[in-house]
């Protein structure tokens, strides 16, 4: 509890006791109201004062507004304990309503933790801490074990561990090296590292999620603006509506003191509390137990509509797969070892950067000789051809073997890029790397399919068969292949057309390639987000990490969210709606409103707190 929750609950407690003293003192009398007069403006005091600087500036119709008529009511026609109970009993509810609103802070709070305080810099031969605002684009820091990273850049020297889990939810270290990236948020678990800056702090990871973070709440869910709304009209609405019922049937009948009772019900059950709070308590818990997973939602809107999710895209490449290729198969022909064929092939595109490279030379994993190679040719559009060991390798597409007259004996028929390797001018076989999909994938699809989604589609630039495969192999409902950047957001505009109006399509991808689509779509979900400008950017959701599992978890925080605020909705007005007619019937009497305001707040809080211990 904060210090102001720990005083209202010591006035709350003081006054409980004061009112029971009051309930067993024999007085009588006006001796009788001023006794309850003590506990009364004991709990009360700050409500009325509420209301009387709100009606000075000029808001008038608010729950102190309503409390204070309703109690000076109940005091005037002498029912001096309900009168001290409805103050004291809604205090409760405020107190109440204070504690989990604090919680639902911390939740979202905790993230905030990710702040760098200082940043090490060498100066002389010491390190000397600086604000890290200070730093500029070049300079290089020195990380301790144990101290966050306080800024973006590149390792200098060191090696070390970093735990990324305040940004992505995943307990699981990450090793960083020299040459390595490293993004602000983390914590250095162990070595000591230098890292030469990339971005200044206005600009870095940690910043703009911190302004995600604390802006959230000024993007406001359609049912935040319909209570909003809703209690604008709603309240001064009941407060002539019991002003008329007190007035219009007393001076009827004269019995005033039958209506104004019933009028002071009237009132004290209309207040919208339980409403007013808990619906964006629902979406704050829900936004805030989604950053503890390492998913940020940039507004309750945001949450609102991917709880209506009945069509989500992919794009393929790094969303679906991993976004790197690796060596699928090895098919050497008949003389020659698959290990031997791999090793040639690896010698001969050591010297190259490309990824199809990189990943035969990642594939065989041994010592590389340079000096075994001589003579190497990069053969534009087609591969490559060196020298090794005094005999000539070619290693590349078709199109390499059929201009130097090669041909291709083997029959395989691969999903893939194929590699073909030839060694003094004979075919020795090939290699074939793939883009495989993440494990997580399929679990996702899946995940997506039992939680609502109606239809899943992939996007790719990639050929027919090689689109149908991953599709086939993910369960996905439909795909488009061969798209350029252009086609892609002209087929989100289709599935735009034919989607119901209650549906919202969601795009997700890895928020650089994809901003075109990502802005196009209902809701655009960029995956991989970790330390990635672009995406936090161009993304309504942002999924800090790889896993796309995390999107399954997002729909179901989503959904969960609105099924609370709905439940919420039916409960509060049906509970009110049925006291108020009792009230106006003469069948409820002031603790009975005293449920339908403060009990209803109270569930009504409980239930919305349920999102903030979100698994």
């Amino acid at each position: 509890m904060t210090r102001k929750q720990k005083k209202m609950l010591y006035r709350i407690l003081a006054a409980s006791v004061l009112f029971v003293v009051s309930l067993l003192l024999p007085v009588t009398g006006p001796a009788r109201l001023a006794v309850f007069l003590i506990p009364y403006l004991v709990i009360g005091w700050d409500v009325l004062w509420k209301a009387v600087r709100n009606i000075k500036n000029g808001q008038v119709f608010d729950e102190n507004f309503l409390m204070c008529v309703a109690t000076i009511g109940a005091l005037i026609i002498g029912e001096f304990p309900e009168a001290v109970a409805v103050m004291l009993f809604y205090q409760v509810g405020e107190l109440f309503q204070n504690v989990a609103v604090s919680r639902s802070r911390q939740s979202i709070s905790a993230l905030m933790d990710i702040r760098p305080d200082y940043a090490n810099m060498e100066r002389d031969g010491q390190l000397v801490q600086v604000d890290p605002e200070a730093v500029a684009v070049g300079e290089t820091i020195v990380i301790k074990a144990g101290e966050r990273v306080p800024l973006d850049g590149t390792v200098l020297e060191g090696a070390s561990a970093l735990d990324t889990a305040a940004l992505t939810g995943e307990s699981l270290p990450r090793d960083v090296a020299p040459g390595d990236e490293v993004i602000s948020g983390c914590v250095n678990l162990s070595g000591l590292l230098h890292v030469k800056v990339s971005k200044p702090f206005g600009q870095s990871t940690v910043a703009r999620i911190l302004d995600l973070v604390e802006n959230s709440s000024e993007k406001k869910a359609q049912a935040e603006h319909f209570i909003t709304k809703f209690a604008r009209y709603y309240t001064p609405i009941v407060v002539f509506a019991a002003l008329a019922l007190a007035v219009i049937p007393s001076a009827l009948t004269g019995q005033w003191g039958v209506w104004v009772p019933r009028a002071l019900n009237f009132l004290v059950v209309s207040c919208p509390c339980a409403l007013v709070i808990s619906i964006p308590l629902s979406f704050f818990g829900g936004i805030g137990g989604a950053s503890r997973q390492g998913i940020l939602v940039k507004g309750s809107n945001y949450l609102e509509a991917l709880a209506q999710a009945g069509i989500v895209v992919f794009d393929k490449t790094g969303t679906l797969t991993q976004g790197k290729f690796s060596v699928t198969a090895v098919h050497p022909e008949e003389g020659m070892a698959g290990s031997e064929l791999l090793k040639l092939a690896a010698l001969a595109e050591q010297f190259s950067t490309h990824p199809i490279s990189r990943s035969i030379v990642d594939a065989w994993g041994g010592t590389l000789q340079q000096d075994r190679v001589t003579g190497v040719e990069e053969i534009a559009g087609h591969g490559v051809r060196a020298v090794i060991d005094g005999r000539q390798i070619l290693a590349g597409n078709w199109k390499l073997m059929d201009r130097e007259n090669i041909p291709i004996t083997s029959n395989h028929d691969h999903l893939g890029t194929i590699i073909h390797v030839a060694v003094e001018g004979r075919y020795a076989g090939h290699l074939v790397i793939a883009d495989q999909p993440k494990e997580t994938s399929a679990q996702a699809v899946a995940g997506l399919k039992a939680a609502g989604v109606r239809q899943t589609v992939m996007l790719t630039g990639d050929a027919e068969r090689t689109a149908q495969a991953v599709a086939d192999g993910l369960k996905l409902d439909k795909y488009y292949a061969q798209l350029l950047p252009a086609d892609k957001v002209e087929r989100v505009e289709e599935l735009l057309a034919e989607k119901s109006p209650k549906e919202k399509l969601v795009f997700v991808g890895d928020g650089i390639n994809d901003a075109p689509v990502l802005s196009r779509a209902d809701i655009g979900v960029a995956m991989g987000a970790l330390g990635s400008d672009a995406a936090i950017e161009a993304a309504d959701i942002v999924l800090m990490d790889d896993d796309l599992l995390k999107l399954t978890a997002a729909v179901r925080i989503a959904r969960k969210t609105l099924s609370i605020v709905r439940q919420n909705v039916v409960f509060a007005l049906g509970v009110k709606l049925l006291v108020l007619i009792l009230s106006a019937a003469g069948l409820a009497n002031m603790w009975a409103a005293v449920f339908a305001d403060v009990g209803v707040s109270v569930l009504a809080i409980l239930n919305a707190s349920r999102m903030l211990n979100v698994k």
